[in-house]
């Protein structure tokens, strides 16, 4: 009886078995093998090399790197799935560059000024040659968050307008029962509060960075907000003339200068009642904005489906390609060039391993593969936004998303990290093949951070596709207890979108490798098994995904006809 009921459970966490397809077969694994070390660290230091200076988006490296991996396509045999029948899914960026020296803040009876850089970074919120905020009323929305679901509204229709908004980064997490607790949602992601100030007319938005809040210290800010900044090209006119990022020292001198108390405020934002708070401040800048269009791509490669029906639908790998460039205030002598090595070398390194292991299979699978190394990633996420309202089949189409940001260069590990646990049914089949490979899945232990919603698969799972996205296990075989998430906070505060983020010899690889060769089988798995993966029931994302599978039905319908 109880093998019974074991048999069960595993029908039921793995619907595929119950079809009678296997988690994995002899030749997935014979392909597997070919995903080793020495490719993902070859990939590594090409695309890493300081030749490439750093692949900012519309440079020469960036473009170097575009050449280096539709190549490395072209050499897998994958079919160019770009525009005009090349790998290079082309489009425009518009570049805006420049900053204020400070940030004045008025009242009555006195004023204040902040220090670029130091208490405060600002970029343009319009794509405009002059940028100007004059003596805007400074309003306190709290989260700056409107979730019906959740019953929360910030703003309670009161006319923003002309206002500088102040916000606070992250969500309410004192309710468990409110946006899932401490587990970070998109409304906690400061892209979203920079729409939502321009949806109700601000002019200004001020986001109060804390390292908690953020999930990345100040210095982050910092390199990530000043040099040329990438947005796609505006379709429509934006009132918001300037986003911005202040700290919390700076955020709480200004919020004494019109009488209030900046706990006290927070305070009041945990709460559904809270209402917009102006401040009694008036907000002032003005600077000169250097606009200009450069050119960029996603690389898109296709590895064509054997089955007449399923090959119309994929799976899709994402990784992106791009980094932060070069520092200009780099002094004479100090490394000016943001290597990526690890963010997202690796990455993209992994991706092009994964599609080696596809060709080494004996015949593709059933559903189509492609492969897209997208673009502007750390700008915002643009090159998978790009894709995504530009794809060369319906949402409804692409089976499962399988993004890739990052790699374990630590070692092997008894765990494996998956991103946003709990949302859809991959879990079970990541579950497996991780079992298989002697190892445990966990949840991300880092999950008020909110990374789910910071990294490519974002873009595709707001259109209804299923993603999974994967953090470097933890528990590392042959280390204390806790190495693991030392290592991970050395990084951050080391490396991280630093220009010390580069290839070395003390990359161990062989977690790497492992991990590498689950997100193959777990592609090729869906890729041959009937059923489409799905969002698990009342998810965020399940409804868009209904909407997605119900218009490639209807258009196969009309089809008929």
């Amino acid at each position: 009886m109880m093998r019974a009921w074991a048999l069960l459970l595993c029908l039921l966490c793995f619907p595929a078995l119950a079809q009678g397809v296997p988690l994995t077969t002899s030749s997935e694994k014979t392909a597997a093998q070919l995903i080793e070390a020495h490719v993902l660290r070859g990939h590594v230091r090409f695309l890493s090399h300081d030749l490439l200076e750093g692949r900012g988006p519309g440079t020469r490296g960036d473009a170097l790197a575009q050449t280096y991996i539709a190549s490395q396509f072209e050499v897998l045999g994958l079919k160019p799935a770009g525009s005009d029948g090349t790998y290079l899914q082309s489009f425009e960026l518009v570049g805006l560059n420049g900053h204020p020296e400070t940030l004045a803040f008025s009242t009555p009876s006195g004023r204040a000024e902040l220090k670029f850089h130091e208490e405060f970074i600002a970029v343009a919120g319009v794509q405009d040659s002059e940028v100007r905020l004059q003596e805007s009323e400074l309003v306190f929305v709290g989260y700056g968050i409107v979730a019906p679901e959740y019953g929360w509204d910030d703003f309670k229709g009161m006319d923003l307008r002309g206002k500088t908004l102040l916000i606070l980064n992250s969500d309410p997490e004192d309710d468990p029962n409110l946006f899932a607790g401490r587990t970070r949602l998109r409304y906690g992601r400061w892209d979203y509060k920079y729409e939502q100030a321009a949806k109700v007319g601000a002019a200004g938005a001020i986001i109060l960075h804390t390292t908690p809040s953020a999930g990345y210290p100040w210095q982050v800010v910092q390199t990530s907000w000043t040099g040329e900044q990438f947005e796609l090209p505006a379709t429509s006119g934006s009132s918001l003339q300037v986003k911005a990022w202040t700290t919390e020292e700076a955020t709480r001198r200004v919020v004494q200068l019109g009488g209030q108390n900046l706990d006290t405020l927070r305070a009041a934002a945990q709460k559904r009642e809270f209402r917009p708070v102006p401040l009694g401040v008036k907000v002032s800048t003005q600077f000169q904005n250097q606009v200009r269009r450069r050119p960029t791509a996603n690389v898109l490669g296709l590895l064509p489906g054997s089955d007449p029906r399923l090959s119309r639908e994929v799976v899709l790998y994402t990784a992106h390609h791009d980094h932060l460039g070069m520092r200009d205030n780099a002094k004479p002598g100090e490394d000016a060039i943001y290597n990526g090595a690890l963010d997202n070398a690796s990455g993209v390194a992994a991706m092009l391993a994964v599609a080696r292991a596809f060709q080494a299979l004996p015949q593709p699978p059933r559903r189509s593969i492609l492969f897209a190394a997208v673009a502007a990633e750390e700008q915002g996420l643009l090159g998978s936004q790009y894709l995504a309202e530009h794809l060369p089949m319906p949402p409804g189409r692409i089976a499962a998303n399988i993004n890739i940001d990052g790699a374990n260069i630590h070692g092997r590990t008894r765990d494996v990290t998956v991103i946003g646990l709990g949302k859809s049914s991959l879990d079970a089949l990541i579950t497996g093949l991780a079992k298989a490979q002697g190892r445990v899945v966990k949840a991300d232990p880092l999950s008020d951070r909110g990374f789910f919603y910071r990294s490519d698969q974002f873009a595709f799972a707001k259109r209804g596709v299923p993603a999974a996205y994967f953090g470097s296990g933890m528990d590392f075989i042959g280390k204390p207890e806790g190495w693991g998430k030392q290592q991970r906070e050395l990084y951050e505060v080391r490396r991280y979108h630093q220009p010390s983020d580069e290839l070395t010899p003390e990359w161990e690889l062989s977690g790497a490798v492992e991990d590498v060769r689950l997100f193959f089988l777990l592609g090729a798995h869906v890729a041959r098994t009937p059923e489409m993966p799905r969002w698990n029931k009342g998810d965020e994302f399940e409804l868009p995904r209904q909407e997605a599978l119900k218009a490639v039905q209807e258009q196969e319908a009309r089809g008929a006809k």
